[in-house]
C-alpha cells in the first residue's frame, strides 16, 4: 500500500465524507471516510482538474 497523507475528511450533509490524500511520488488518491484502503488514484494534476471542473459547475448535474 502506498505511503498516503490524507487531509481531514470532507462531510457534506449526513454521512457522505470524503478524504483526499496525496503520496511522495505525486498520486492523489479519493476514498470514503473509513474505507481509505479502498481508493481511487490518479495524478495530482487531475485531482487539480476536477476540482477546478467541480467548482465550474461541470458536475452540477449529479446533485
Amino acid at each position: 500500500m502506498a505511503d498516503i497523507s490524507w487531509e481531514e475528511a470532507f462531510c457534506g450533509e449526513g454521512n457522505n465524507c470524503y478524504r483526499i490524500g496525496v503520496d511522495g511520488d505525486g498520486n492523489s488518491y479519493i476514498a470514503l471516510s473509513g474505507q481509505e484502503d479502498t481508493y481511487l488514484t490518479d495524478s495530482r494534476e487531475a485531482l487539480q482538474q476536477l476540482i477546478r471542473d467541480i467548482k465550474a459547475g461541470k458536475a452540477d448535474h449529479l446533485l
